[in-house]
């Protein structure tokens, strides 16, 4: 076997969120054909647990604790460099002495480095063959941000998209290839930087269909007799803050108002001040972290995604579909799924049509359903062994 260096900005276990699903895949797959040296942080202390988890698929590892408020101060330092905060935020000697002796020792050739940020430790080496998974177009997701915010953060979020455009630029100069998780983050990225086009490649993700199956059974974790529609998703994420902010005063409102049995569930950890609010208004719960999604999402009549800002491949869609679950999402929500005239797969942005439709399916469906088509969509278009061989070839 050859030895891989693998740099990852977030431990890539569990995998309960969307960047981590995809990094846990990758790194399952690729600890059978390297040995994987594993350079990588933990933001969560909870995630401590797991160490051992990912260890057991390295030859080595270096795993750093990051804090975020700390990590915040010293990404400030972009600002007299000129650079992007999002660099400094990860930058850490201990990782960096540990990736120098690593390619020295190990004569590393080959890296993957998943989140463009973790280029920074192989800056120097210029000998090695670099891939890039930048997973989505993270500079776009800034000025995406500028757009709802109002000065002064409106100027620093804009402020980062271009300085952040401006090292994804540097970092796929060189590599020899890029990847997204879409085509289409494949494509707006060629319109940012076309003079890279050649080098950007698309390799979707997947889905644990074993796992999402209608065919487990669960007991209902719902008060009986309700109409559920449910949000799934790490809670303190803005994007998805912004998500059932939006639902639960725009939409659901109406919806309570036409049916009394109706429930908006938000379900996820490390709920924020705003989304515990959520949870005084009639008919909405707030959970925090659970075990275990599925039995929500099983029992729930309607899943659904009603975000205003994304980028790449939603998880929280796909895996809904593997369960046969009904979804209505928004446009953004759906950025990088082809729709297909999937029957079951609702794409709404106006918020009393979102209403009115969820309305009428909920009145129409007493209790849950699951609909095959969904399933199948996921089943031919999202497996992680497809992927993965796709990421292993561009490897080489």
């Amino acid at each position: 076997m050859e030895n891989l260096l693998f740099l990852v900005h977030r431990i890539p276990y569990p995998p309960n969120k969307g960047d981590k699903i995809r990094s846990y895949h990758f790194l399952q797959a690729l600890s059978a054909h390297y040995r994987v040296y594993l350079g990588t942080f933990i933001d969560d202390p909870e995630d401590w647990n797991y160490e051992s988890s990912v260890q057991s698929f390295c030859k080595d590892t270096c795993i750093q604790s990051l804090q975020p408020l700390q990590a915040k101060i010293k990404s400030l330092e972009g600002l007299l460099t000129g650079s992007a905060l999002s660099v400094p935020y990860y930058r850490n000697k201990v990782l960096q002495t540990w990736v120098d002796q690593v390619i020295e020792q190990q004569e590393i050739k080959k890296v993957l480095i998943f989140s463009s940020v973790m280029a920074q430790y192989v800056a120097h080496h210029k000998q090695l063959t670099l891939i890039v998974d930048f997973v989505d177009v993270d500079s776009d997701k800034w000025r995406q941000y500028a757009l709802k915010k109002s000065w002064p953060e409106s100027w620093l979020y804009r402020r980062e998209s271009e300085r952040l455009l401006d090292y994804e630029r540097q970092v796929i100069d060189r590599a020899r290839a890029g990847v997204f998780v879409s085509e289409l983050e494949a494509e707006l990225f060629k319109s940012l930087a076309p003079e890279f086009k050649d080098k950007v490649k698309a390799i979707t993700n997947g889905v644990d269909t074993d796992y999402f199956s209608p065919e487990h059974v669960f007991p209902s974790p719902y008060p009986p007799q309700t109409s559920v529609m449910v949000f799934t998703g790490a809670m303190d994420y803005w994007a998805n803050v912004d998500a059932v902010k939006w639902f639960a005063e725009q939409v659901f409102p109406a919806l309570y108002r036409g049916n009394s049995l109706a429930r908006f569930y938000i379900v996820g950890s490390k709920p924020t001040r705003e989304v515990l609010a959520l949870g005084e208004r009639p008919g909405v719960t707030v959970t925090g972290a659970v075990k275990d999604i599925r039995p929500y999402l099983a029992s729930a009549h309607l899943v659904v995604a009603p975000l205003r800002i994304a980028r790449g491949i939603q998880n929280k869609v796909l895996e809904a579909m593997a369960m046969g679950k009904k979804v209505m999402a928004t446009s953004a929500a759906m950025e990088g799924i082809p729709l297909d005239g999937q029957p079951a797969l609702s794409v709404i942005d106006d918020a009393e049509q979102f209403a009115e439709q969820a309305g009428h399916f909920l009145k129409a469906h007493a209790v849950p359903q699951t609909f095959d088509a969904n399933r199948n969509f996921v089943l031919a278009q999202f497996s992680w062994q497809s992927s993965s061989e796709r990421l292993i070839s561009l490897i080489g």
